[in-house]
């Protein structure tokens, strides 16, 4: 018995095993791409940035602290500080492009920052 017969381990490894979870992360990949695909299709495709856009998209969140504008499904809510820092954004834009903007774009600026301000006004008072 001196010489005692020593087992190797041997490490087996499962190729169908491999196959198969390579398999479903292909398949994964390809849920995920068909849905922002599906994603993106649903929203369309965004407009070039403009002026008119960024007055809107600050007047929409105006609004929407306001309790103005609402979201489907979620309580009306009012947060008079979150509008009056978006009006403030508002004021500082036009402030700030003060000379530089067009005739058209200086009265959308104007007329929209006047009509959040009072929808403010009536929301606070």
């Amino acid at each position: 018995m001196a010489e005692e017969k020593k087992e190797e381990k041997k490490i087996i490894v499962d190729e169908d095993w491999k196959k198969e979870a390579e398999r479903e992360k292909e398949i994964l990949a390809q849920q995920e791409e068909k849905e922002a695909k599906k994603e993106e299709k649903s929203r369309g495709p965004l407009p070039k940035g403009n002026f008119a856009a960024l007055v809107s998209m600050l007047v929409t969140q105006a609004l929407f602290a306001l309790g103005l504008v609402q979201v489907e499904g979620q309580e009306k809510k009012t947060d008079l500080e979150l509008a009056k820092y978006n009006i403030d954004m508002l004021e500082t834009l036009q402030e700030k492009t003060k000379g530089n903007l067009t005739e058209e774009e200086s009265k959308v600026l104007e007329h929209t920052l006047n009509e959040v301000r009072m929808a403010y006004v009536k929301a606070a008072g």
